[in-house]
């Protein structure tokens, strides 16, 4: 009997240090199970890790929300609360049956304090009805060129068919972060509108140097979720971290790893560059993320018969090359 008891004990031991074992220790800058980094101008991506994995995105579904508002709405307009907005499940801004308030204070309630009802709220005063909104964003999200997503809300409460991946969502928190309006929303610290007043809750804002937006996400099947947006040296980094115990963490770890690494290149149309004895310039302003180590070099190749260029024809061609191979290829026209 003693010997079983031994055998028992032993048994019971070896499964709980084994189990003990085989949790991990976070770090504070843990990957998340998909993430990516992105120059916003060009799209360029800096890192990425698992970034097409089809993933729940918690309330950074809010994201496209409050772009297709800021793009169709006038944020001025006063509504009134439908009666489907109230008590919205999930997180909240607490909207009252018949409440009055204009489509800016549902905007920053939505974006600043990542209210459920809110969304319902925007979602019916733009299409009618959620369901009509849901296809709306679908349609906004193939535009975008997030191929890999879809919506089932406009809020980002769990459903099976409601999904993304980093690398789409990075894309449409680039699109958006270009609308000047949507970007003054959701680097906002405090907003005090006309009926409510609201903290952002997204505390990239204050404690990462840079930093202008976006947004944050939780739901249990999501996990974590963090969409970040920082400038410094006149580059704008996007960060995406899907079901990432420490967000925050890991959103600046990535972003210090794109600014320590990288800059952008702004190639002015009014540079001449010599195609034999034709001065030529390219036609429009181009941007290039280039890395601070290693060198640039460039090649331009005439493309016509220098005797017979006339002003505005096409003289060469522009060929940037770094350590990898060709970053860069442009036409280049006579002036």
């Amino acid at each position: 009997m003693r010997k079983k008891y031994l055998l028992l004990f032993f048994v019971i031991s070896c499964f709980i240090l084994g189990s003990v074992c085989a949790v991990k220790p976070m770090t504070a800058s843990a990957s998340a199970v998909s993430e990516i980094a992105m120059e916003l101008s060009t799209e360029t991506v800096l890192k990425e890790g698992n970034a097409d994995a089809r993933l729940p995105m918690a309330s950074t579904t809010k994201i496209m929300t409050a772009l297709i508002i800021v793009e169709d709405c006038n944020l001025d307009e006063v509504i009134t609360v439908p009666d489907q907005a109230v008590g919205v499940e999930g997180s909240s801004i607490y909207l009252q049956k018949g409440e009055q308030i204009d489509i800016r204070d549902l905007l920053y309630g939505l974006m600043l304090r990542s209210g459920n009802d809110s969304a319902t709220a925007l979602a019916i005063h733009h299409s009618g009805s959620v369901e009509k909104f849901v296809e709306v964003m679908n349609a906004r999200a193939k535009n975008i060129g997030a191929g890999s997503t879809n919506f089932t809300n406009p809020s980002g409460l769990p459903d099976n068919d409601h999904y993304t991946t980093a690398r789409d969502l990075c894309k449409i928190a680039c699109y958006a972060m270009k609308n000047t309006t949507f970007k003054e929303v959701v680097s906002t610290r405090s907003h005090k509108g006309k009926f409510r007043t609201y903290a952002n809750k997204n505390k990239m804002l204050y404690s990462y140097d840079g930093a202008n937006g976006v947004k944050t996400g939780y739901t249990v099947k999501a996990g974590r979720c963090l969409v970040s947006s920082a400038e410094r040296n006149g580059m704008d980094v996007v960060t995406v971290v899907l079901n990432c115990p420490d967000m925050y963490e890991r959103s600046k770890a990535l972003l210090d790893d794109a600014f320590e690494n990288y800059k952008l290149l702004n190639l002015s149309e009014n540079t001449v560059f010599s195609a034999g004895t034709v001065l030529c310039s390219l036609q429009k302003p181009y941007k290039l993320v280039v890395k601070y180590s290693g060198e640039l070099n460039y090649k331009i190749i005439p493309i016509a018969d220098n005797k017979k260029i006339k002003k505005g024809d096409l003289a060469a061609r522009l060929e940037i090359y770094d350590s990898n191979g060709l970053i860069f290829n442009e036409n280049l026209y006579s002036i």
